[in-house]
């Protein structure tokens, strides 16, 4: 059996309103699934609070919500 890349589970409860806004955001960005979508606008929420520095250009594809690799990268000071 293999290990599971993210093993944590995460449920939350959303109005139609927001579920609609998330299906938005996915479909408009290509995200593959709800669970990236989700990943992808906590990722933008921490980075832009300050709690997440990434490099200029990196792609979501290329790393989590909080990635080990990310302090290799060049680090954006805006």
């Amino acid at each position: 059996m293999s290990t599971l890349e993210r093993p944590e589970r995460l449920q939350i409860m959303l109005s139609p309103e927001e579920l609609q806004a998330l299906e938005d955001f996915r479909f408009e960005n290509r995200m593959p699934s709800r669970a990236a979508a989700v990943r992808e606008l906590l990722r933008r929420g921490l980075q832009s609070g300050g709690f997440l520095k990434v490099a200029a250009g990196a792609k979501s594809q290329d790393f989590g919500v909080i990635d080990n690799d990310a302090t290799d990268l060049p680090q954006n000071d805006s």
